[in-house]
């Protein structure tokens, strides 16, 4: 078998990023930020503490959307529930730390792990899933973001096309009857079999995770062009979805080859909006803002740049859109999605 290279990733570091500090702007802009990790680990560790100093850097954040990422997982058990335990520490964590302030709901919606490969078994899994989470569970992301060339992430790489496989879409099917969104985190070859999934299941929410991933590594290294143009032609046809929704951001990963943590100095929010606009702007006008959702990808975003900086980056990029625009863009879209 052979062993694909790994792309490695943007490691946080907290010496680096405090080279680079900006005030926050229109900070009174309401935001929800839909898309968060916790760690207990991997980059360096991030739990409520961690979250909290990076929500209290000068944007009025409200609240927040846990996204799974294989995270205090039960060590015992059915294998297939053990996904469960990540949904109960994200609770515990919550409570605790929504009990100490009020300024910030944090985890207010959970999207959690269930195999969905497993079929109609799922269903126990879903079950328990929507019970951990007291009354926080709102989906499920079972990414299918893997290539033959090579490996990247902190969790497992799925078999490839997976949201062609007829057992995946069975364990799929369960998604709807019990109220539960689907994030995907696919990369931009693997867009056109995200449509057809949207297209099979057209009465469950879709939201893609960071805008699609138009890869910059790999074989796509010097083809920013090229994946541009392919990038952009999937997602026209998917956004003729309307159960299809988009998370604007992700694109401090280093996937997207973008080389800002490997600069001496970190980037600042003019830099990091100059590069991210275009690909920032083709995702508003293809889906609408009512079908936009800016989000932050904590920590591992915090590999290019620190939380005040991704958010003016947004903000930016943002500057000529109307009140309504932005609302919707930075709160309304998130909260409907997530049924906050």
């Amino acid at each position: 078998m052979t062993t694909l290279p790994r792309i490695p990733r943007a490691e946080v570091r907290p010496e680096w990023l405090a080279q680079r500090t900006e005030e926050a702007l229109e900070p009174e802009l309401r935001i929800v930020d839909p898309h968060h990790h916790l760690a207990d680990e991997n980059w360096g560790g991030y739990l409520a503490e961690d979250l909290m100093a990076d929500l209290d850097s000068g944007h009025r954040i409200e609240s927040t959307v846990f996204i799974q990422v294989g995270f205090a997982y039960r060590d015992h058990g059915p294998q297939a529930l053990r996904p469960v335990g990540e949904t109960e520490r994200v609770v515990q964590i919550a409570n605790e730390a929504n009990a100490a302030q009020d300024r910030t709901q944090i985890c207010a919606g959970i999207v959690g792990f269930a195999e969905l490969s497993l079929g109609a078994a799922v269903e126990e899994v879903l079950a328990a899933q929507v019970e951990a989470g007291q009354g926080r569970f709102r989906g499920i992301r079972c990414h299918a973001a893997a290539h033959d060339k090579f490996q990247y992430g902190v969790m497992h790489a799925p078999p490839l096309h997976v949201y062609m496989d007829p057992a995946f879409r069975e364990g799929f099917a369960r998604l709807a009857s019990f109220g539960l969104s689907f994030d995907s985190w696919a990369y931009h070859t693997q867009l056109d079999e995200l449509e057809d999934l949207a297209r099979a299941f057209p009465q469950t929410p879709i939201v893609i995770d960071h805008i699609g991933v138009p890869l910059g590594v790999g074989p796509y290294v010097g083809m920013r062009d090229e994946v541009f143009s392919q990038w952009r032609q999937s997602l026209a046809r998917i956004a003729q979805l309307p159960n299809v929704f988009m998370k604007l951001g992700g694109m401090g990963m280093s996937v997207f080859g973008f080389p800002f943590h490997e600069r001496a100095l970190p980037p600042d929010s003019h830099t990091l909006a100059q590069a991210w606009r275009p690909y920032i702007l083709t995702c508003i006008e293809l889906f609408g803002p009512q079908r936009c959702m800016f989000e932050s990808n904590f920590p591992v975003d915090k590999g290019t740049c620190s939380y005040a900086v991704l958010w003016n980056a947004f903000k930016r990029i943002t500057a000529g859109f109307s009140d309504d625009e932005k609302a919707d863009l930075y709160r309304n879209t998130a909260r409907s999605f997530y049924r906050l």
